[in-house]
């Protein structure tokens, strides 16, 4: 079921593929993969798309409704998902800006981070995750101090902006007050030092 946040701007979850509880490198915090669409002024945005086979007919009729061209973004290459599908399905565009959102980079491979200036959103892949409780925490999965360090300092950047809500692509969503919680992410240590032998790529 796709869940609108606000005019304009929905998620939805689907379980995580490669989530396993008895596997330590994903924790609960990646037991659902989320997916977000935004309407700009001149396209229909998707966002790191997983499309299961009973969320086709909704997405179908959300898309039919807005009456606008297709872009699919992708937030880090692992999260490939359904894009191929759902680009050809839709004719989408694949990358690329559509006005109203912009793309930061997130200090590590090809991660970005992006900025619905409708939405007053930011949509993060792997690099800052939903705690679980409400908030925001940087993800445990660097396997060295240096990166999470070069990550954290990239991100600052999103402070700069009017941010209300936060969707990342694993654990909880923030809906309110999404600036606080990001700044609070940032400007400590993760909570979880945890580092992954298998190198923490998500989906």
């Amino acid at each position: 079921m796709i869940e609108d946040i606000r005019p304009g701007l929905a998620r939805w979850v689907t379980p995580h593929p490669e989530w396993k509880p008895e596997e330590d490198y994903l924790d609960e915090s990646y037991r659902d993969v989320a997916s977000a669409l935004h309407v700009t002024a001149d396209a229909l945005v998707l966002v790191d798309p997983l499309v299961p086979d009973s969320l086709w007919p909704e997405l179908d009729a959300r898309i039919e409704a807005a009456g606008k061209p297709v872009v699919v973004l992708t937030t880090i290459h692992w999260h490939a998902r359904s894009r191929d599908e759902v680009t050809k399905r839709y004719d989408a565009r694949l990358g690329g800006e559509p006005q109203g959102v912009r793309a930061f980079d997130a200090g590590r491979q090809d991660e970005v981070a992006l900025w619905l200036e409708g939405a007053r959103s930011v949509v993060l892949a792997d690099a800052v995750l939903g705690d679980q409780h409400g908030g925001l925490r940087l993800s445990p999965w660097f396997k060295f101090e240096e990166e999470r360090e070069r990550t954290r300092l990239a991100l600052l950047s999103l402070l700069d902006l009017p941010i209300a809500i936060v969707l990342p692509a694993h654990g909880n969503a923030v809906l309110e007050d999404g600036k606080r919680a990001l700044e609070k992410a940032l400007g400590r240590a993760p909570d979880d030092r945890f580092v992954s032998d298998t190198g923490g790529t998500g989906q």
